[in-house]
């Protein structure tokens, strides 16, 4: 009885190869699982934690998603007006509006822009976009809006300080100290206040208040301050007497400390002097209506002794 051999079978080599390439295979699956191990051994969570962890992630995603979704199908909207609709029904809506800290401003104005949020839900009133309209009012500085639940907005004014009065070709208007205009006013409502003209001046009484701090004595009794030319001021006195200062905030101010030690020992001020010119570094230019040389005297800061003199002269 004859056996048939079969042909084409692994060889002794090849069996042997898979052995080795399985136990390779084995061992390296061992050491990855150890590192894995190792790693989730040093983490401050269990095995079980870390799964929560990432199905809580895997779901927030899933929540992100649908909110995009949703907000592209205009449900947030919807459920927003429902809410509004609910606290409104509830008696949270605006029927009441307080205004605190206006003394200058005309209510009228601030009510006028909130008379839109009248009968309004609470939850639909933008605060931010009502406090945006009550800072372009001339008047107001700063401004709060808060609730006040269950009907009531409260708005709170910061209010600008008037400081002088702006003249220009057709019109007196009240500024602050930053020369932001105010409002228009009559020629009655100007008496009393500092005066300021000239080209641009609003934009340099910053400059001009400065150059007043530099001698506060002479502040209270300057009527006008011009800007002259968009470089230096003419200073007004309440005598009705004119001082032109150089350019040049240094300049101006030692020019105006200068004048002002000069007045306080030789009372300038009230005197026969319609004009002091003081742009020239080393001199004053003193114009006396009447005289009949013209009516010109110079004081020269060289000459000490000319100063008491042609003062008294001057007088």
């Amino acid at each position: 009885m004859s056996q048939k051999l079969k042909r084409g079978g692994p060889s002794a080599r090849a069996v042997a190869a898979r052995a080795d390439t399985g136990r390779k295979i084995r061992k390296a699956r061992a050491q990855t699982g150890g590192l894995f191990g190792e790693l989730l051994a040093m983490l401050p969570f269990s095995e079980s934690q870390l799964h929560r962890l990432f199905l809580a992630m895997i779901l927030g995603a899933a929540a992100s998603l649908a909110w995009i979704v949703a907000s592209m199908a205009g449900v947030p909207a919807m459920a927003r007006e429902q809410l509004a609709a609910v606290a409104k029904d509830s008696g949270f809506e605006v029927r009441r509006v307080e205004v605190r800290g206006v003394q200058h401003l005309n209510e009228l104005k601030i009510y006028e822009r909130v008379l839109a949020e009248r009968d309004r839900a609470m939850p639909l009133v933008d605060l931010a976009a009502l406090r945006g309209q009550l800072l372009e009012l001339s008047w107001v500085e700063d401004a709060r809006v808060s609730r006040q639940l269950p009907d009531t907005l409260v708005i709170d004014v910061v209010e600008r300080k008037p400081h002088a009065v702006l003249k220009t070709a057709d019109r007196l208007a009240l500024i602050d100290e930053r020369g932001h205009v105010l409002e228009p006013i009559a020629p009655a409502r100007a008496k009393g206040r500092l005066v300021i003209g000239g080209w641009d001046a609003a934009h340099h009484v910053g400059e001009l208040n400065q150059l007043l701090d530099a001698a506060p004595a002479l502040r209270p009794q300057v009527a006008e301050a011009d800007w002259i030319g968009n470089r230096r001021w003419n200073l007004t006195f309440k005598t009705g007497q004119v001082l032109a200062l150089p350019e040049g905030g240094q300049a101006s101010s030692g020019a105006l400390v200068a004048f002002a030690r000069l007045d306080g020992t030789n009372r300038l001020l009230g005197g026969r002097v319609a004009a002091f010119d003081m742009r020239a570094p080393d001199r004053i230019y003193l114009r006396i209506p009447g005289r009949t040389d013209g009516g010109t005297t110079i004081l020269t800061a060289g000459t000490p002794a000319a100063t008491p003199a042609s003062a008294t002269e001057a007088r």
